[in-house]
């Protein structure tokens, strides 16, 4: 196959003639034109591409295409262009897929990633002179969606390591990793390949759940995994039981709850004194009494991390009675108790002794003095006035007052002086 090309010449040159056309070179340059260029193009495997040609010369007479960058191989041709009958010939390393255009662009059909590489085009002019431009093309697949492998779905907190992988590998691509939609943030657990394309998750905690995202990326397209989420085990935490109360009156129900944080789910067991553990996380004895008083203790095991906590709680369980004066024990309800007959004791004596004086007052206008007894015939008192005659005998003598209360006298009417009002 020929395909076309510039003339050589052959023979020797005097060496005058080079000397007198390095001094032209000297004094005199030509005109400055822009270059023929080849625009470098990216393209996604399986489409057509067209290899576009900028400042063509003018007065040409056809083009020759070659597959790198060297024109002097005719191994490398891939095909020439006569623009005067529009005739292409294909050359050696055609593939069959290429049409050359009269304005020098080259189209290729469907390209594979065996077309990336260099494409040079030869511009002839008529004076058999050319001028040549070198372009690239650079063919990507299309990326499929990626998808996250790991080698652990189901880590243990502050235990396992775990490694995530974007899949597929894929030549020329970029990887990206995302957590919880954001970049991944700067710390001594996250550890990624030197193609991102694996990332390393030292000491899982439970904060590490995700879900993790991861693209690849290449000129032409990308593509984004579905979330991945790992399921991290822990716990349980410390139990807490619920309500806080501790002090519950008898005939009142008991219920009470057990929460301990934890993945999977915490099993529950309620240990009281002796009896033997119930497997439940809220316990509920109705109608307590002072014999359900003590400690209960709640169990919280997860069985996957193989760890258990415990709570207790103390119950009092008191009765009615001391319910009813929360706060003060047996002795000082009794003390209260002593002290208010006490009072109601004393206010009484002091209430009949004041009314004594009272009485004896307004029977002695004088102040209740003592006058001695006139003189008189023995069993003959004063005329006009009658004698107060003492106690009879046999008579109880007067003793202290709180005797008064619990023995009145009932005759203490008849001590009174009924002429005193008389003889004022």
């Amino acid at each position: 196959m020929e395909y076309l090309s510039t003339p050589t010449c052959r023979g020797r040159v005097p060496w005058q003639g080079l000397l007198l056309a390095g001094s032209l070179l000297i004094f005199w340059s030509p005109p400055i034109t822009q270059q023929l260029t080849v625009v470098s193009i990216d393209a996604t495997e399986g489409e057509d591409v067209l290899l576009r040609v900028h400042n063509l010369p003018g007065d040409l007479v056809g083009y020759n295409w070659f597959k790198g960058e060297n024109v002097e191989n005719e191994n490398r041709s891939i095909a020439s262009y006569v623009i005067g009958n529009e005739l292409t010939v294909p050359g050696p390393a055609g593939s069959g897929r290429e049409t050359i255009y009269p304005n020098g662009s080259l189209l290729f059909r469907k390209v594979t990633q065996e077309d990336t590489g260099y494409y040079t085009l030869q511009a002839i002019k008529r004076n058999l002179r050319s001028e040549r431009g070198t372009g690239r093309l650079r063919v990507y697949p299309e990326l499929l969606t990626p998808n996250i492998t790991t080698n652990n779905s189901n880590p243990e907190e502050n235990k396992d390591p775990v490694v995530l992988t974007c899949e597929p590998w894929t030549q020329n691509t970029t990887y990206l990793w995302l957590i919880n939609s954001q970049s991944l943030p700067d710390s001594t657990r996250l550890q990624l390949s030197s193609d991102n394309r694996t990332l390393t998750l030292l000491h899982v905690t439970r904060n590490d759940t995700g879900p993790y995202v991861c693209e690849s990326r290449n000129p032409v397209s990308a593509g984004r995994s579905d979330p991945f989420t790992l399921n991290v085990l822990y716990g349980p935490d410390a139990p807490v039981i619920s309500p806080p109360d501790s002090h519950y009156p008898t005939g009142a129900n008991l219920n009470l709850s057990c929460h301990a944080a934890s993945n999977p789910p915490t099993q529950y067991s309620w240990f009281i004194s002796s009896s033997p553990p119930q497997p439940t996380q809220k316990l509920f004895i109705p109608n307590i009494t002072a014999n359900d008083s003590g400690s209960y203790t709640c169990l919280a095991h997860n069985p996957h991390t193989g760890l258990s906590r415990t709570a207790v709680k103390m119950i009092t369980v008191s009765d009615v009675s001391a319910s009813q004066h929360p706060g003060l024990s047996d002795g000082a309800i009794a003390g209260i108790a002593i002290g208010g007959l006490l009072v109601v004791v004393l206010g009484t004596s002091l209430g009949y002794f004041l009314y004594q004086r009272r009485t004896r007052k307004a029977s002695d206008p004088h102040g209740l003095r003592e006058h001695p007894p006139p003189a008189s015939t023995p069993g003959q008192g004063p005329s006009g006035t009658s004698a107060i005659q003492g106690p009879p005998p046999g008579s109880r003598t007067a003793g202290p007052i709180y005797q008064e209360l619990l023995h009145p006298n009932t005759d203490v009417y008849c001590r009174i002086n009924p002429t005193a009002d008389g003889t004022s």
